[in-house]
């Protein structure tokens, strides 16, 4: 443990809290759009910045950079391929939900379907956040943390407490900028913490490759290149995590659930002040994803070069940031993951109150005939942010008793809670006449069909695949009842928008400057560039 790497991660870290402060010191955190959707004043810089940094947490660092060093780059795909849905969410999604002028997913949800659904999608996604999100980014930021410090080492304590130590620490820091700061705050500190990210995360491999090529950056890249050119493949194997052929299929209708109906992400740009400073932050937040492989995904390979016989594979990233980095930088990079982890933490715990309270506890006093204050709302939701940050904290450290696999496993269970809500979500923006009754019936279908290949036989086919498949059997069935089972009155959209719907002018040349570059990318990471099978 070298003092200096001490240093140089509490002054980042403290650095960017104080930042975030000074950004932050003069919103309204009384009423309940300042609070939970940041006043809908974020501008396209804290959008784009706090989406690209909230989709890249521990999990994503650890995760990717493990896939890497055990099979080749086709991981980096879940990333480039929400280039192309998020074009879509831009120009079709988002100025839906802006029109609408709503908080939630499960809000849009109601308004289209009724206050059941709003409570049925609210309960659904609480729960896939409080187990399948904020317990393993806690998780998996305490160990990169504890292999980049040693904590374990230092305190003179075991893994597992070491480990505990460091979940709890990450889990008070976002908590406290959750539950007193509110959404902007969060934005603000994600902004921050992804110009570090992208600082720092660029650097690793700069370093990595000097140390590869003995000074030389071009002779590292070189050298890597030589020796394993099937891992620089971005073409999955169908043995891969992501074959190739999933692109067409579940890949992009997870990346569109995740851009266009996830609410932990989706809040960000439900708070722009305008559809253009939405649109810009989200073409930001995609010219961004091009440096994600960098961060999250090459450095596998670099690993694999300089250390082959890792004995814990997971470890391939903490391996190369102690073993190549100056001590000082160290600290940077550990003060970056502190940041990555936290930030996804508290963007989950911060949507998981808004639903809790604005979906569930909010109608339910309604019901009762009790009118509630935003200053209450925010109390109750202050309360709540607490409770569900304590019991994620406690599930997180026995996450270290799973087995291999932990990411594929992620994304499996991910692909279980996103899929169908996105489908009940564009059918219920494309159609008129669907009822409550057809989005129900293909929530309960795609639940229980996917969860039986998942947990009992998968038929020896990719569980994106059968996201696909069950997207289609569930369309088709609302379209049937909606066709059999009209609902009354047509559903119609509001005349006057929450905010201004004036568009971007120059969103077309930005998706297309993405999306060819992000086809032009990849067809170099691929046998027909400078990889193989």
């Amino acid at each position: 443990m070298n003092f200096s790497s001490i240093i140089s991660f509490f002054f980042v870290t403290i650095l960017i809290a104080i930042l975030s402060w000074w950004m932050t010191r003069k919103e309204d955190l009384h009423s309940v759009e300042g609070y939970y959707l940041g006043g809908r004043n974020l501008g396209w810089f804290l959008v784009g910045g706090s989406l690209f940094l909230s989709n890249i947490s521990a999990i994503a660092i650890v995760g990717e950079t493990e896939s890497a060093y055990l099979t080749n780059m086709s991981v980096m795909m879940f990333g480039f391929a929400s280039i192309f849905a998020m074009a879509i969410v831009s120009e079709w999604v988002l100025p839906i939900y802006l029109r609408f002028g709503v908080t939630t997913t499960p809000e849009f949800l109601g308004l289209r379907f009724g206050p059941s659904l709003t409570r049925w999608v609210a309960i659904l996604l609480i729960f896939a956040y409080v187990i399948n999100l904020m317990p393993p980014v806690l998780y998996t930021g305490a160990v990169v943390l504890n292999g980049m410090f040693n904590i374990d080492e230092l305190l003179g304590v075991s893994d597992w407490t070491a480990i505990w130590i460091m979940v709890w620490a990450i889990g008070i820091v976002g908590s406290a900028y959750a539950v007193f700061g509110g959404l902007k705050a969060i934005a603000a500190s994600d902004a921050l913490n992804g110009i570090g990210l992208v600082i720092g995360g660029i650097l690793v491999p700069y370093f990595g490759l000097k140390y590869i090529g003995d000074g030389s950056i071009l002779e590292g890249w070189n050298n890597v290149v030589a020796q394993h050119p099937d891992h620089m493949n971005a073409w999955g194997r169908p043995t891969d995590v992501v074959p190739w052929a999933t692109l067409f299929t579940g890949m992009l209708l997870v990346n569109l659930n995740y851009w266009g109906a996830e609410q932990y992400i989706l809040q960000r740009s439900l708070g722009s002040k305008n559809l253009q400073a939405g649109q810009k932050g989200m073409m930001f937040g995609a010219v961004l994803k091009f440096i994600a492989p960098l961060i999250t995904v090459f450095p596998g390979v670099i690993a694999l070069t300089i250390y082959p016989s890792l004995s814990q594979s997971n470890e391939a990233y903490s391996s190369i940031v102690t073993g190549v980095m100056p001590a000082y930088l160290v600290g940077l990079m550990a003060a970056i993951m502190f940041g990555a982890s936290l930030t996804t933490f508290n963007s989950g715990l911060n949507s998981t109150s808004t639903m809790a309270v604005l979906n569930l506890y909010k109608p339910y006093k309604a019901h009762k005939f009790e009118k509630l204050t935003d200053r209450q709302l925010i109390s109750i939701g202050k309360r709540t942010q607490l409770f569900l940050a304590i019991l994620a904290m406690c599930i997180a450290p026995f996450i270290y008793f799973t087995s291999d696999g932990f990411y594929e496993y992620f994304q499996k269970v991910a692909g279980l809670f996103s899929v169908p809500i996105f489908t009940i979500v564009i059918v219920g923006m494309l159609t008129k006449y669907v009822p409550a009754i057809a989005a129900k019936a293909a929530l309960i279908i795609y639940l229980s069909g996917y969860g039986f290949t998942q947990l009992i036989n998968d038929f020896g086919i990719h569980f994106l695949h059968w996201a696909a498949i069950f997207f289609v059997i569930c369309v088709a069935i609302m379209l049937i009842i909606g066709r059999l089972l009209p609902q009354e009155q047509p559903f119609e959209k509001p005349a006057d928008p929450a905010v201004s719907l004036t568009p971007w002018k120059w969103r077309w040349l930005a998706y297309g400057i993405t999306i060819s570059s992000m086809v032009a990318v990849t067809m170099w990471l691929s046998p027909l560039g400078i990889a193989t099978w």
